[in-house]
Order: C-alpha cells, then structure tokens, then sequence
C-alpha cells in the first residue's frame, strides 16, 4: 500500500508549486495536491476540506500550513502526522493587517495586478535572485489566481488567530521548517513555540527562502521522508 500524503500550497500558489519535489519520490508514495477551499472564514476552509481516509498525513506550505495547522486544532483525531511548512500558527500582526486591508483597497480600485519581479525576489534565497524561471513560475501561479481569489484568500488571513496552545496539545508528530530570515513569518513567535512545544521538530533553514518547495525540494524530500519514516 502507497504512502499517501496530502499537501496544501500556500497564497495565490497551485500544484506548479510542488514541481521540483514530487519528482524526487518512488512510487511507493501517493501525493496528493489539495487547493485551499475558497471560502471567506478559516472555519469554512476547514470544513470544505474533503479527505477521505479517517486519518491522514498533511503538509502545509505558508497560508496552507496555517490551514493545515487549523485542521489539526479542530480535528485532531483525523491527523496522523502534521508538517507545517514556511509558516506560523500565530495571529496576524496588527501592522500587517492594516497592510493587507490597504492591498485589498487598493485592488478594488484600481485593478488587480500582477506580481512584480522585486517582490517575488523579497520571497526567494539571494542565490536565486536572478532565476528568472523561477521568478516566472511564482508570478504565473499568482497571475492565474486572479483577482477574486486573491481578495478571498487575503480577507480570510486577517482573521488569523493563535493555536499555538492548541498545537501543542496534540500528541501527533509534528515538524516544522522554515527560513531563518524569511521576511513573511512571525519569528517571535516561532521562537516562542519551540521553547515551548519539546515534543515537535523545528528545522531551521539559514537562508531567506519563502518559497521553499520550489527552492529547497531536495532537503524537504529528506525531511518529508525523515517525518513519515519516524515511529512517534
């Protein structure tokens, strides 16, 4: 029987995210590409949220890993093994809030746009700065989102709130990885939970990588398979 894995993408992102790393399993795995619900509340997401075997394996990439995260909280007994990928548990911070409303303004107005090539830079490893087949994929993904689901999906993460108790209860095995210097996370936070949270896995990554699976799909394999093989 296949290992089967399902894995949520982040904001604005699709199954071009995971390019570079479904290629590098056997067929001994079953990955499972899940789009985030377009519902307005996390608690809709959530319920949207159709699997079909009673417990399951979840990886969750930045917006994703908060839904992923979420699901978890509300419905620990369908989780077997969790991994929360480029993301925070934690609330949104005012500051950022007051940012996202104002990008959500500013679309009504005047349109919506499209990624530009300095701010996907702002998410990649500095190595990759000038990748531009890389930089083409993110801003394609965001592109082909367009403007309804970006309003949606933005709408829904101002309404973040903390489950960093409530992860922290579960007794399921839960990994996290994440850049040290990505500009998009809490890293208070972060810092925070590993103190507290000794029974999950915190990979750090010394890198400003967002973009993760598309940038470190070789380390992530290793790790996905280091998260599956572990017997806790």
């Amino acid at each position: 029987m296949k290992t089967k894995i399902y894995f949520l993408p982040g904001l604005m992102t699709d199954e071009r995210l995971w390019k570079n790393l479904f290629s590098l399993f056997d067929d001994t795995y079953e990955l499972i590409h899940v789009n985030i619900p377009l519902k307005s509340t996390f608690d809709e997401i959530i319920d949207a949220l159709s699997f079909k075997e009673e417990k399951i394996n979840l990886l969750g990439f930045s917006l994703g890993g908060y839904v992923a995260s979420y699901f978890a909280c509300k419905y620990p007994q369908r989780i077997n093994k969790l991994f929360i990928l480029a993301a925070s548990p934690s609330s949104m911070h005012k500051d950022e809030i007051i940012k996202r409303s104002l990008a959500i303004e500013f679309t009504k107005k005047h349109g919506f746009k499209g990624l530009s090539a300095k701010k996907v830079i702002s998410l990649l490893e500095e190595k990759n700065s000038n990748n531009t087949e890389l930089i083409e994929v993110v801003q394609d993904m965001y592109q082909d989102a367009g403007a309804f689901v970006f309003e949606l999906q933005m709408k829904a993460t101002l309404l973040r709130k903390d489950l960093s108790q409530d992860l922290k209860a579960l007794k399921n095995l839960v990994y996290f990885f994440y850049s040290k210097r990505d500009r998009l996370l809490n890293h208070n936070s972060l810092r925070k939970l590993e103190e507290e949270y000794t029974e999950a896995r915190f990979i750090i990554h010394n890198s400003t990588s967002h973009m993760l699976p598309l940038e470190e799909p070789e380390k992530l394999h290793m790790l996905i398979l280091e998260w599956i093989k572990n017997k806790k």
